[in-house]
């Protein structure tokens, strides 16, 4: 990313996975990141590294409580943000026992919950941020629609239309948005078939935040093992 010193970056999901790979590739060319997600070794690891750059966030999103916390506790620390990356891939805090059946029905919906809150409290961070952007990156489980698919799709069932509805808003307080999601969803429309490809977390994230100063409003990202960029919960 360019100019990735001058960024106060808030990234949720960032306890594995291309959530992790962001934070660490934003840690090493110099960002300051705030990461969100399940406490883990690997975060714990990387704060060793760069205690003065990264502030470690165990927050779950999907409460608006702990969303507000969250954003108080990097408004405590920079008074602002320039960029929030919405990693809603799968979800860090879904139960250990929860079924088979309900995981998909679980990241979807707390994903929603999240992004909601997410946004509703890293605004006016952003708005004090400079040239502020927000990234909303969406995996084919986080872009399935809750509940009945033939049903419309609506800002309280999908997480793709929760986001293009912000977009006018954010456009008024300069705030850019870039949705980053698999092609079906239908959210723009492109002049090639894209193929889904073999990405790792690494290189996937690489490619973002090589995009990413361009501000796109959509981004497609089509992968082959889901789980190589999101793993779901064990």
């Amino acid at each position: 990313m360019n100019n990735a010193n001058a960024k106060r970056t808030w990234i949720t999901g960032a306890s594995s996975g291309l959530g992790f790979a962001l934070a660490e590739q934003l840690l090493e060319q110099g960002a300051q990141v705030a990461a969100s997600g399940r406490a883990a070794e690997a975060l714990q690891d990387l704060s060793q590294q760069y205690p003065a750059h990264l502030l470690l966030l165990d927050n779950n999103l999907a409460e608006p409580l702990d969303a507000r916390e969250a954003a108080k506790q990097i408004s405590d620390h920079w008074g602002s943000l320039d960029c929030l990356i919405i990693n809603a891939g799968t979800c860090d805090y879904l139960a250990i026992d929860t079924p088979a059946p309900a995981i998909f029905q679980g990241i979807v919906s707390s994903n929603l919950s999240a992004t909601r809150h997410c946004l509703e409290s890293a605004w006016p961070l952003l708005q004090r941020g400079n040239s502020p952007q927000v990234v909303g990156i969406l995996s084919r489980y986080s872009a399935l629609q809750l509940l009945d698919p033939r049903l419309p799709a609506t800002v309280d069932n999908s997480l793709i239309q929760l986001l293009n509805s912000q977009r006018a808003a954010l456009a008024a307080q300069a705030i850019d948005l870039t949705i980053i999601a698999p092609l079906d969803l239908k959210f723009a429309l492109v002049s090639e078939q894209v193929a889904p490809e073999q990405w790792t977390a690494h290189t996937a994230a690489e490619v973002i935040l090589d995009r990413l100063p361009d501000r796109p409003a959509n981004l497609v990202l089509e992968a082959l093992h889901l789980n190589d960029l999101w793993p779901l919960p064990k």
